[in-house]
């Protein structure tokens, strides 16, 4: 390259929580990777996102409502089995070479700082169903951390606390299936899957992520 390039991007960093107790770790896996391709196909990443050593991935993503949606998408590929924690960082990128990419720069580091800070609410009693933290890098402009913090708190607090059922629905309504193909789906009715919709907060969810998908 006959300089360095340096983009304002979204780039997502994050681990398998758990996933190491899992009794079928090649299910496990197997899962995690179909997640993953999924998301590449339905955001088109800058960077698609790639799986590493010790259940750990990352990519890079031109939006920050590309990269929350993604990771909304990613969680409820893998729940209830296993869960999945990520930081999220605005900020440049400096790609360093193409063959092989190498990257660094403040968005990364603002990402490895989301991370840690979504690993230390799981020390904090209140805060241990949140996953997901957005940090954005010194001297960068972009939407206030307090305010989608806020709302990736709420939206992680309501998913961690789906019943299995909870969760089916919250992924056929995700996808954008209708109630009736949703109840027909799992042998209950309609209205069972409207109940389900208003006890457990899906609809807070999914209006969520209509909302962050605007960011």
């Amino acid at each position: 390259m006959d300089e360095l390039k340096a983009l304002t991007s979204v780039t997502i960093i994050g681990d398998l929580v758990g996933s190491r107790r899992s009794v079928d770790r090649a299910a496990v896996h197997a899962r995690f990777e179909k997640g993953i391709d999924a998301v590449n196909a339905a955001y088109a990443p800058v960077v698609p996102l790639t799986i590493g050593l010790g259940d750990e991935f990352q990519g890079i993503f031109a939006t920050l409502g590309d990269a929350v949606a993604a990771s909304l998408r990613l969680r409820m590929a893998l729940l209830p089995d296993v869960d999945v924690r990520q930081g999220i960082g605005l900020g440049r990128v400096q790609v360093l070479s193409e063959e092989p990419r190498v990257e660094d720069g403040p968005g990364w580091w603002a990402a490895r700082a989301a991370i840690d800070a979504a690993k230390a609410y799981e020390r904090k009693a209140p805060l241990r169903a949140v996953r997901t933290a957005y940090v954005v890098a010194d001297g960068e402009a972009g939407p206030p951390p307090a305010l989608v913090n806020a709302a990736l708190m709420t939206r992680d607090q309501i998913v961690s606390g789906l019943s299995e059922r909870g969760m089916s629905v919250l992924d056929g309504l995700m996808r954008g299936r209708r109630q009736q193909d949703i109840a027909d789906e799992l042998g209950i009715s309609a209205s069972a899957v409207s109940q389900r919709i208003r006890a457990e907060g899906l609809g807070v969810v999914l209006a969520s992520d209509e909302l962050l998908r605007e960011l």
